[in-house]
């Protein structure tokens, strides 16, 4: 009986592994569509039942992202960095903006934009915070020649992410002969960071 528990445990278990991150995803997937649906209706409706005398939901959805395409058009084209930037400065100055807007953007810059992770060029490991002790870390380039000079060594700049937002962290500057070189892929490291070392590489 009591190695029949065990087993039950063991299958819920992996049940539960594999379950939840797919049912997390999918609720996650309709709560979006949910919300956007719900900002663009009240608006839609009327005018689709106005104009063409039937509504059906959805289409709120479907012109959100039309229009979110549009605005990602205007902001690549013709929307220069300056004034994004400005406009971007003013909503930090909001107190409920400049605590909620920058996580928001790490996230979904992590989620939807490759742009960050191109800036780095290899997955190391690295001694830190002590001797023994390991740290993922990202190489993003070499240390100026001034710093070299002042350590009198040859350094790197590494990034080391945080759980469970791998882009938000800090650097240091590690000499290049105390570095451990993977051929870990930088979007595995990602994963092992974002999971809290859950999914190995």
């Amino acid at each position: 009986m009591k190695d029949f528990l065990i087993r039950l445990r063991k299958y819920f278990i992996t049940g539960l592994i594999f379950f939840l991150p797919l049912a997390l995803t999918a609720y996650l997937f309709i709560a979006l569509l949910g919300v956007t649906d719900g900002l663009t209706r009240r608006f839609v409706e009327p005018y689709f039942e106005q104009k063409f005398g039937f509504y059906f939901r959805g289409i709120s959805t479907l012109i959100s992202v039309f229009l979110i395409i549009i605005i990602g058009f205007i902001m690549t084209h013709f929307m220069p960095r300056k004034i994004h930037e400005f406009f971007e400065g003013l909503m930090l100055k909001v107190p409920f903006f400049k605590q909620v807007y920058p996580a928001i953007k790490e996230m979904a810059l992590f989620l939807f934009s490759g742009d960050q992770l191109k800036s780095f060029k290899q997955v190391v490991l690295v001694e830190y915070p002590r001797k023994g002790v390991y740290s993922i870390g990202f190489l993003t380039n070499d240390a100026t020649e001034a710093l070299n000079h002042l350590a009198r060594n040859e350094l790197c700049n590494i990034f080391i992410g945080s759980t469970p937002n791998p882009l938000t962290g800090f650097v240091i500057l590690v000499p290049k002969k105390e570095i451990i070189f993977t051929d870990m892929k930088i979007e595995e490291a990602c994963k092992f960071i974002v999971s809290g070392g859950v999914v190995n590489p």
